[in-house]
């Protein structure tokens, strides 16, 4: 016989198939349950302490509970042991018969790496930079060469253009510029410009053409000053990476492809350089292109980009981002359900009162409402957290006690509207006493905008408890929080893993707690067009 623990009547039956027949708002709310379950057990996903250690025939469990140094390295000492540390010694060695199982990321979200355990990540990165030919050519009046340098690519010659050659026979000059030009002969103020200029006849090329500011003069110029760059349009900057012994990590560059041996090896040189010391550049030519060369070595710094290991990346701490976010994400939901929670039973209570009695009692408490109303939560936060301290329950009061105020308002509507029906009019002629007709009453009836605003509040309740972190009031450190990620990425703006990953985890959770919220209200509103008449 099948018991069945908690009986639904028909309404809302049909409302939990509206809301299952929604199946983003379904898949959504399976997501975060998900979610939410795996942050709940985070000590087992993500933990610089092993699960389960087995030394000289004795079993341990650090996850669960505590174990001196001394206990297996024989020193005495009552200290927290440094499990990845004791992993790599001799006691543990391959065929000792002692051997730890650390948890799929063994990583705390409070403690920093050994920038000694990320040496083996050092790397130098040889880097290829493309360089533009520039040259100058002094032309007439008439448009014919004078004098030119280093313009042999714009022209086909060694170094310099044919002396009396037309420029626009190779490079036609457009519009605006032929008219900044006469602006120029004619000894009027032009500013500087840039026009993009392409060659005329074979082999197709483009480029920049340039002029400087002018100002008039006593006599007009003899001669104008173009400057012609070469447009790299297709040309990129190309990268590898080698280790500190000058050996190849990886090569996607085509360009170091294609290098003959002698090229190579001058450059593995130049990596040699720049690992035992500063960085070094050189300049290298490659089919008719000149590219800049610097070679540089990675430091081990905070905060670190991911690798191998640390799949997110480290913080400015040295601490693993993956860990911190799984953390986060339990002590943000936990927040942000405590918190509506509360916020919710407190205002229903409050608001059935007020709709319920009415008359005085209403008013009076709509004015004492008001007054709290104008009170700077902000202000209010940072008074009790210089005086208390920072913590999580201190946060959660300062936000209840002024959180519960929109829900009121929503539950004295809804008691204002249901006191005056005919069931509650038949329960006060019973003589049923007036808190039993509030809760199993009206109550019931009442709740489906709290039920409705759930999960945007949650949303909301998260996106406050990030923005207060990232302004520095909110959780104490060391505590895991998306916001204080999100406060290092603005001190470190090259740190994009501290900007993206915080980040995508706020909107992935956030996303789904809207389209949570939209399943309910269509669930509890099925109507799916509304219309102004």
């Amino acid at each position: 016989m099948r018991v069945r623990l908690i009986a639904l009547n028909p309404v809302a039956h049909q409302r939990l198939r509206r809301f299952r027949g929604n199946r983003r708002a379904w898949w959504a709310l399976r997501v975060l349950l998900v979610l939410y379950g795996l942050s709940l057990i985070s000590e087992l996903l993500c933990n610089d302490r092993p699960l389960y250690v087995r030394y000289r025939g004795r079993s341990y469990f650090p996850v669960c509970a505590f174990y001196p140094e001394g206990r297996f390295t024989g020193n005495g000492s009552q200290a927290r042991p440094d499990y990845l540390g004791l992993r790599g010694t001799a006691a543990f060695a391959p065929g000792s018969g002692n051997f730890m199982i650390f948890p799929p990321v063994p990583h705390s979200p409070y403690g920093s790496a050994d920038p000694d355990s990320l040496a083996r990540a050092a790397k130098v990165t040889l880097t290829f930079t493309p360089l533009p030919r520039v040259g100058t050519v002094d032309i007439r009046r008439d448009l014919t060469v004078a004098r030119s340098v280093n313009c042999g690519y714009f022209f086909d010659g060694d170094d310099a253009a044919p002396a009396g050659v037309a420029i626009t026979n190779v490079w036609p000059l457009p519009g605006d510029l032929q008219r900044a030009v006469d602006a120029r002969f004619a000894n009027r103020p032009a500013p500087a410009i840039e026009v993009a200029v392409a060659r005329q006849g074979a082999p197709a090329r483009t480029a920049t053409a340039c002029l400087s500011a002018f100002a008039p003069r006593r006599q007009p110029p003899a001669t104008v000053r173009l400057t012609l760059r070469e447009s790299l349009v297709r040309q990129r900057k190309q990268s590898v990476a080698f280790g500190l012994d000058g050996k190849l990590q990886k090569s996607r560059s085509p360009l170091w492809n294609g290098l003959p041996d002698g090229e190579r090896a001058r450059l593995t040189g130049l990596v040699r350089q720049a690992a035992a010391g500063p960085p070094v550049g050189d300049r290298l030519e490659v089919g008719g292109l000149e590219y800049r060369v610097a070679a540089e070595k990675a430091e081990v710094r905070w905060p670190y980009p991911p690798l191998r290991g640390h799949w997110m990346g480290l913080d400015s701490a040295g601490r693993d981002v993956l860990a911190r976010i799984l953390y986060g994400l339990r002590t943000s939901l936990s927040f942000g359900l405590l918190l509506v929670v509360v916020t919710m039973v407190l205002g229903a209570l409050i608001g059935a009162v007020q709709g319920y009695y009415a008359g005085k009692i209403d008013i009076t408490a709509q004015r004492l409402i008001e007054v709290w109303v104008a009170l700077p939560f902000l202000y209010v936060m940072i008074l009790i957290g210089s005086v208390y301290g920072r913590s999580f329950w201190l946060l959660l009061f300062c936000y209840g006690i002024f959180n519960w105020i929109g829900v009121s308002y929503y539950i004295r509507a809804e008691f204002l509207r249901l006191r005056r029906m005919p069931f509650v009019e038949s329960a006060v002629c019973m003589g049923v006493r007036p808190r039993r007709i509030i809760l199993r009453h009206i109550m019931p009836n009442a709740l489906t905008p709290l039920i409705t605003l759930f999960p945007f509040s949650l949303v909301g309740a998260i996106y406050s408890l990030t923005a207060l972190d990232y302004l520095g009031f909110g959780l104490p450190p060391p505590e895991a929080s998306w916001g204080d990620l999100l406060q290092q990425a603005q001190q470190f703006r090259w740190a994009w893993w501290l900007i993206l990953y915080p980040s995508l985890a706020l909107f992935v959770v956030m996303l789904l707690g809207v389209f949570i919220g939209e399943g309910l209200r269509d669930a509890y509103d099925p109507r799916k067009y509304s219309r102004l008449e």
